[in-house]
């Protein structure tokens, strides 16, 4: 074990904001590998020794990247080879979980299996993996679901190999009242990622560190953030920059139902010029062409 300890009065970085998310479990340290092969281990429930970062953009230590990106799309790095892709979800749409299908797919259907010597069965299990902060999406009171393609009606399942897990924190409420010793590793890690900044549970989330290697590991790379005040304030620009140009976006699509729907197209595409976003995620986001963003 680190032998790391959490005071009261450790002011952390909340690591549920999604680039803190990503800064912790994406540094090339060992603490940072170590503690997101531990996390995936505990989301799967089974071991994953090694994980290879396979798309990481942009890199931890990039200022500010007009193309943004918080998830983590991995490879684990053993016999089964599975395909993940993890993300902290801060605040979730209410179309949530078909974004998680529809990214599934993708993270599954990316596999290239061309070639005579490849087939179907040579395709490896793929896993998208979100942790829900806000909002409870599913009707029943576990925080935890792992969900698969079966046939509803006679409990069947396809033995299929793509898989999407939801870990929603706002239901950690009951596992949190286990003693430490009763929890199940992902428990633990859903009350760490809950419970990190509230200051009166640091003596459970210390008492969690003496059982889960990989809480103590993300802890350290946590705690080194939240001490390097360059840091710290290169996290929180990225994501003030990110809550701001959603919030510029969202106004100028209000406004421009009320005066028209060409003028918030218009206002939308100049503040994101202002910005310095890509001529191409311009038109997309606004469906100008870009010969008119060019001429703003």
């Amino acid at each position: 074990m680190t032998g790391i300890y959490l005071n009261e009065s450790d002011d952390l970085i909340d690591i549920c904001l999604d680039n803190v998310f990503k800064a912790v479990f994406t540094k090339n340290t060992p603490e940072s590998q170590g503690a997101l092969a531990k996390l995936l281990s505990a989301v799967i429930g089974r071991n994953l020794s090694v994980i290879l970062i396979t798309g990481n953009e942009p890199p931890v230590d990039n200022l500010r990247d007009r193309q943004i990106r918080f998830d983590i799309n991995c490879k684990a790095m053993d016999a089964s080879g599975e395909l993940l892709n993890i993300e902290m979800s801060l605040n979730p749409d209410k179309f949530e979980p078909l974004r998680l299908e529809f990214h599934a797919g993708k993270l599954f259907t990316s596999q290239d299996i061309r070639g005579s010597g490849k087939s179907y069965s040579d395709l490896k299990e793929a896993y998208q993996i979100a942790f829900l902060v806000k909002g409870r999406f599913f009707q029943d009171g576990d925080f935890l679901h792992r969900f698969e393609y079966y046939d509803q009606l006679r409990d069947v399942s396809l033995e299929g190999r793509s898989r999407i897990i939801t870990i929603e924190l706002a239901k950690v409420e009951k596992a949190a009242e286990k003693p430490v010793v009763e929890m199940e590793s992902s428990e633990r890690w859903a009350f760490y990622f809950r419970y990190i900044t509230d200051r009166s549970k640091r003596w459970k989330i210390n008492e969690i560190l003496e059982y889960e290697e990989g809480i103590a590991m993300a802890s350290q790379v946590l705690a080194s953030i939240s001490r390097d005040e360059v840091e710290r304030a290169r996290l929180m620009s990225e994501y003030k920059y990110v809550v701001d140009t959603q919030s510029k976006v969202v106004d100028a699509r209000r406004e421009g139902r009320q005066e028209g729907r060409q003028e918030g197209k218009l206002e939308v595409a100049k503040t994101l010029k202002t910005l310095g976003d890509p001529l191409e995620k311009i038109a997309r986001v606004t469906g100008l062409s870009p010969d008119e963003i060019a001429g703003l």
